[in-house]
């Protein structure tokens, strides 16, 4: 396991709108995501849980501090360079799955590395559905799936290039707690098994236990923070800001 950094953030501040409607989202967090590591992110609505991950991920802009993923500052990017980043270093996992409905499941998976005009490494593509459990639904189209399968084949197409890191958005939100837990069990497996670093945004204690590090947020700031979570101690923690 390596225990080098993969994202961090340093005194990050997002602030929406002016005078009196302004809110702001992040409040001078710094915030460090270690590699090889599965960080929950919770906190009420309107904590600044997502914020934080999409300005991390590159999908907004800080209104000031830094953001970094590795030791690159997203703030010194032009859009170009931050497209490239956001391509080859980062794998994305959303709540509404994404899926291009013509295409099939394979298709879906290595459509990334395909828009990159890259090769997949066969080797850990195939370690990568295999961990999935997908590998005979691959001629599938996403119609053909359940919302478990598609929600599968969403992870491993965030897997599937080898990012530096994952950002997961509620990915559990759409699915029933069957399906939930097979992902999270194959992302808790992908931490271990294929050293790959997750950070994940959920409102859900049991979600939040399948990391092994929970930040919590709170107002824009973070709060507190708990390691090797139980839905349990997730839910304790919760209760102090009124979750």
């Amino acid at each position: 396991m390596s225990t080098s950094t993969a994202a961090y953030t340093d005194k990050a501040r997002k602030v929406y709108g002016r005078g009196d409607t302004e809110v702001v989202a992040l409040d001078d967090v710094s915030i460090a995501f270690d590699a090889g590591q599965f960080t929950a992110i919770m906190g009420p609505s309107g904590s600044g849980k997502s914020t934080l991950m999409h300005c991390i991920a590159g999908l907004d802009e800080l209104t000031s501090g830094r953001a970094f993923i590795g030791d690159v500052d997203l703030s010194t990017l032009d859009d170009k360079a931050l497209t490239l980043i956001r391509r080859e270093k980062i794998g994305f996992i959303f709540q509404a799955f994404n899926l291009v409905p013509t295409l099939t499941a394979l298709e879906n998976i290595t459509l990334p590395l395909a828009l990159a005009g890259a090769d997949p490494d066969q080797q850990w593509l195939d370690t990568v559905v295999g961990t999935v459990g997908l590998a005979d639904r691959l001629r599938h189209r996403p119609s053909e799936l359940s919302g478990g399968q598609q929600q599968r084949v969403a992870v491993a197409r965030a897997l599937a290039s080898r990012p530096e890191i994952v950002f997961a958005d509620e990915p559990t939100g759409n699915l029933d707690s069957r399906a939930g837990t097979e992902i999270l069990a194959f992302m808790q497996k992908a931490v271990v098994e294929l050293e790959q670093t997750i950070v994940m945004v959920t409102h859900d204690p049991v979600s939040a236990s399948y990391a092994s590090r929970v930040i919590f947020l709170n107002d824009g700031r973070v709060v507190s923070e708990l390691t090797d979570p139980t839905p349990e101690s997730v839910l304790d923690r919760m209760k102090q800001f009124g979750e």
